[in-house]
């Protein structure tokens, strides 16, 4: 597999097949909102757009950065995110880098969002699609968080070798400056176990798979096999 790692502003064109990485946290928070029943999420393009979809859908469930705002029921958060009960619910999303980075590879054929927590998933769907080339958009600091390049590189390798051990790609996320920030308090609604959840491997079975549906982003969820024992990543040290 031909892998590619460029940040947003690097795409000259949509690739074919994009993996869009947020580890910290936009897209922990996506699979969180579908580990707790979300149907789908909506990926805004501006607050303003996440708050007119509001408007017309009270019953959506918006997100957004930073501290909480009127209009919007929750922040970035996977530690705030894990209490709320979403089963069946449409939840919106707008965030600084995750959501801009998916929404910059709309045209592309396949567009996969990915962290940490779907890793494993994301590898396999690759490998069972057979994708041949694969530009992996790293989402945070301009293309230069140590975070999201670790996992796109992490799921890169899990996607042709099965014996890659994910200790040496956590702990470079562990100790970047993201999750100093959000240890720190640095960035706003925060919940004290961000970072941790935020480096849970695999701790969802699925992958999950934005399109457009009347022109909107939405991501989905995508049920991928099972994993073998022989086929199980290792965290060793």
């Amino acid at each position: 597999m031909d892998a590619r790692f460029l940040g947003i502003a690097e795409l000259a064109e949509a690739p074919s097949v994009a993996v869009v990485v947020d580890v910290m946290r936009a897209f922990t928070v996506a699979a969180w909102a579908f580990g707790q029943g979300a149907e789908k999420i909506v990926l805004a393009e501006s607050l303003d757009e996440a708050l007119a979809l509001k408007a017309r859908h009270p019953d959506w469930v918006t997100i957004k950065d930073g501290p909480p705002a009127p209009g919007f029921d929750t922040v970035n958060s996977p530690g705030l995110l894990r209490s709320m009960d979403l089963r069946g619910r449409t939840v919106v999303q707008k965030t600084t880098a995750g959501t801009v980075g998916a929404l910059a590879v709309k045209e592309a054929s396949l567009v996969l969002c990915a962290g940490f927590v779907v890793a494993e998933a994301t590898a396999r769907l690759l490998r069972t699609r057979a994708c041949d080339s694969v530009t992996f958009v790293v989402t945070g600091e301009d293309g230069q968080a140590d975070e999201d390049l670790a996992c796109a590189q992490y799921i890169a390798r899990r996607a042709t070798e099965a014996e890659t051990d994910a200790a040496a790609f956590l702990r470079r996320a562990g100790e970047s400056r993201a999750a100093a920030e959000l240890a720190e308090g640095v960035r706003q609604g925060v919940h004290p176990d961000d970072v941790a959840l935020c480096l849970e491997l695999d701790r969802f079975p699925f992958a999950m798979v934005a399109a457009s549906e009347d022109s909107l982003m939405v991501l989905r969820r995508c049920a991928v096999p099972s994993l073998t024992d022989e086929e199980r990543p290792r965290q060793g040290g």
